[in-house]
């Protein structure tokens, strides 16, 4: 019998919330089977098994809450393998962790029928890693084994994986991790047309996150064309699903109804729960600041439109334009994109761009690493892609971690303007409201325009207003010129 703890989560998360369970107590398990899905407070992930056997005891249920190294399910040795006295099957306190999440390998069963080998250590939403090779034996050495006769549930976990499902073909494809076999299988992508990018050919996580990106920034080609889409500042449907998104949070959330009393409680916990401690302790910490001023996009909409014309098969987004010229400002104005540590004043030399996304689970701030390196096509591909797995619920920790400056489209909420709150650790956030005619006036004459506002948090213990107003003028000059900021890109 063997306790799996919940694993050390990254990040310096410490708990999670048991979203549901993909197995019951008598249910045969695999290695590397997925038998929970979680909720930190970054994001909802899925947790392999690293034993085969029969579930005997599930030490939570869906709604509550256990900290790392608390046992999260119980597997039995199955009574129809081949464990005996003399295998050197040990108990969970033997054959288990030795530190929470972290499996030793001799103690993973060394081959699964069929020729498969067992996993490695349990890495929380990224599958599990390769053990190393053994020789097949009849016996197994430590561990709880599963049935000779049970076929493996799960891909096979040595890396190397015949095509299965929808992903047909004989050639065997090496993957890192059972998950990222999943997530292709899931959202229809074939392993077999990838060329991995990890170490001898291994197809990873990122590499299907980006064909699945690539799929997704042809399937936007319909919603390039809504220039009405475009005005607001935003694509083709994704104002009806960003305010639903905001009215399905705000009154349909999951909660418990109090009998006679007319309310509905909904606990705080998971990303909703991040978001308000992190919004909280913003408003303690950082004495804030804010300046707004109103902008002309008429070019700015008419420059999206020519260079959607120009290349329909990769469109650009208001809110990608709008991440370009943040991205340029930063350039001139690095005290913004920064952090307060130890009474110090931290400038990185990378852009990782955070953005606001609304999702029905809540507010959550997607980071987009390495912002300054992309193209503007590029950075649109990749908002819309962190955007698709945020209202998915399929972003990693690592996806929500490392922001160094973000920008918020509030626009798409039908609004003009917010003193928005800075997202700690960070200095600064910038937004742009809803792209509507005005009234403007261009060389002394009154005209209509397409007129949008914007609006810079910042933090004054980073810099002062002179800083601040520059950049928020630089952002907004690039907006009402886009050529011309486009030329120093």
């Amino acid at each position: 019998m063997a306790d799996f703890l919940l694993p050390d989560l990254g990040e310096g998360l410490s708990e999670a919330e048991v979203i549901a369970w993909r197995v019951s107590p008598g249910d045969r398990v695999s290695v590397d089977q997925v038998i929970a899905e979680v909720e930190t407070a970054k994001a909802v992930v899925e947790v392999p098994v690293p034993y085969a056997g029969v579930v005997a005891t599930l030490h939570a249920t869906p709604g509550s809450v256990i900290s790392v190294g608390q046992p999260l399910i119980t597997v039995t040795e199955d009574a129809a393998s081949d464990g005996s006295a003399d295998d050197g099957v040990t108990d969970g306190a033997a054959g288990g962790f030795r530190e929470p999440g972290v499996v030793v390998p001799e103690q993973v069963p060394a081959v699964a029928d069929g020729g498969e080998e067992a996993s490695g250590s349990v890495l929380i939403g990224y599958g599990t890693t390769v053990a190393p090779a053994r020789t097949r034996r009849g016996r197994r050495r430590g561990g709880v084994g599963g049935p000779p006769s049970a076929p493996a549930r799960g891909p096979a976990t040595s890396g190397l994986a015949s095509s299965e499902g929808s992903l047909e073909g004989p050639r065997r494809v090496a993957v890192i991790s059972p998950l990222v076999r999943k997530e292709a299988r899931d959202a229809g992508v074939d392993l077999t047309s990838l060329t991995g990018t990890g170490p001898d050919g291994v197809v990873s996580r990122q590499d299907v996150r980006e064909a699945i990106a690539a799929r997704t920034t042809t399937l936007q080609r319909l919603s390039a064309a809504d220039t009405g889409a475009s005005a607001a500042g935003t694509d083709a449907g994704t104002r009806a699903a960003g305010t639903d998104a905001g009215t399905r949070a705000a009154g349909t959330g999951a909660g418990t109804r109090a009998a006679g009393t007319g309310e509905r409680r909904i606990p705080l916990r998971g990303a909703r729960r991040a978001v308000a401690d992190k919004l909280s302790r913003s408003r303690r910490e950082i004495p804030e600041d804010t300046v707004w001023v109103d902008v002309d996009g008429t070019d700015l909409v008419e420059t999206r439109r020519a260079l959607n014309a120009a290349d329909s098969s990769r469109p650009v987004s208001l809110l990608a334009l709008l991440a370009r010229f943040t991205i340029l400002g930063l350039r001139r104005y690095p005290e913004l994109n920064a952090r307060i540590e130890d009474d110090e004043i931290v400038v990185p030399d990378a852009v990782n761009l955070g953005f606001a996304a609304q999702t029905d689970h809540g507010l959550v701030v997607p980071v987009v690493h390495d912002a300054h390196r992309l193209t503007t096509r590029d950075l649109s591909a990749r908002l819309a892609e962190r955007t698709t797995a945020a209202r998915d619920r399929r972003l990693s920790p690592a996806d929500l971690a490392g922001g160094t400056f973000t920008v918020n489209n509030y626009g798409v909420f039908g609004v003009d303007g917010s003193a928005a709150i800075i997202n700690h650790p960070e200095v600064a956030i910038l937004g742009m409201g809803r792209v509507i005619d005005r009234p403007w006036v261009v060389e002394g004459q009154l005209t209509v325009r397409k007129v949008t506002e914007l609006t810079l948090s910042f933090d004054h213990r980073a810099c002062d207003g002179g800083t601040a107003g520059g950049f928020l003028r630089y952002v907004a000059d690039c907006i009402e010129s886009p050529a011309t900021a486009l030329g120093d890109m």
